[in-house]
């Protein structure tokens, strides 16, 4: 008896924005501020639904603000060709928690999971297309990373804020890497991670690092410089020349 052919397995990515982005400063989240007219959020949804092999994008909103993100991003819908499946779910108290929020709400046929941060909303679609090959490729879990430009050094903290810190080394900067999203993953192993590894304080910020602790191989790929977090007011208006660069060159 010929076995019943088996569904085709999809990817999903899971974008945290419950987060409100304090370093931009006050009033509107992080993730809701506009860059070019349009939400920082809704960009980052785009990278992700724009690849070819994302199936699912679900988007992790505050837990107070699920009904304003789900208008906004039906005030800027996907291009019409596009049929990635977009849902909207309320985060946690953390990044931790809310990330597992969204896992929790894939369905069972997403066996490959990307995690994006909504503050990184001009990553190149070749950046996310790396990521998820490497994990059909057999990898538990991929990151692009970028070498360093700057020397690192480790310091012991001083206690107020702007006091002189001491060093106490300076890591080999070839060895080292400035990680981006999205970072993606084996489902299976990510589920693990969030099952097992409890983060004290503020949770995890770097879902790689949970599966760190798991003891699995974590692989890097080429990074891209466009893929930088927007946290400062500076990178924002990097941001805004970057995206205005694009729509001036390619019809971004």
């Amino acid at each position: 008896m010929a076995e019943e052919p088996r569904p085709p397995a999809r990817t999903a990515a899971v974008i945290p924005a419950a987060g409100l982005g304090t370093r931009l400063g006050p009033g509107t989240p992080k993730a809701l501020r506009p860059l070019g007219g349009t939400p920082i959020l809704v960009h980052a949804v785009r990278a992700m639904a724009l690849a070819r092999a994302v199936d699912l994008v679900v988007v992790v909103a505050p837990h107070d603000g699920v009904a304003e993100v789900r208008r906004l991003l039906d005030a800027h819908p996907l291009p019409a060709y596009d049929v990635t499946e977009v849902l909207v779910v309320p985060g946690g108290e953390n990044r931790q928690e809310s990330v597992g929020r969204g896992l929790a709400a894939l369905p069972a046929d997403v066996d490959v999971v990307l995690v994006h941060d909504a503050a990184r909303p001009l990553v190149p679609l070749d950046t996310v297309a790396a990521v998820i090959a490497a994990v059909r490729e057999g990898a538990a879990a991929v990151v692009p990373g970028l070498p360093l430009a700057d020397t690192v050094k480790e310091v012991e903290p001083s206690a107020g804020s702007g006091a002189p810190e001491t060093v106490t080394g300076t890591p080999e900067r070839g060895r080292l890497r400035a990680v981006q999203t999205p970072q993606g993953f084996d489902r299976a192993v990510l589920d693990e991670a969030h099952r097992r590894i409890a983060v004290e304080g503020e949770g995890a910020t770097d879902d790689a690092g949970m599966v760190e602790r798991l003891g699995r191989p974590v692989l890097i790929v080429p990074g891209h410089e466009e893929a930088f977090k927007i946290t400062r007011p500076l990178d924002l208006v990097l941001a805004e020349a970057v995206l205005a660069r694009r729509r001036a060159t390619d019809g971004f």
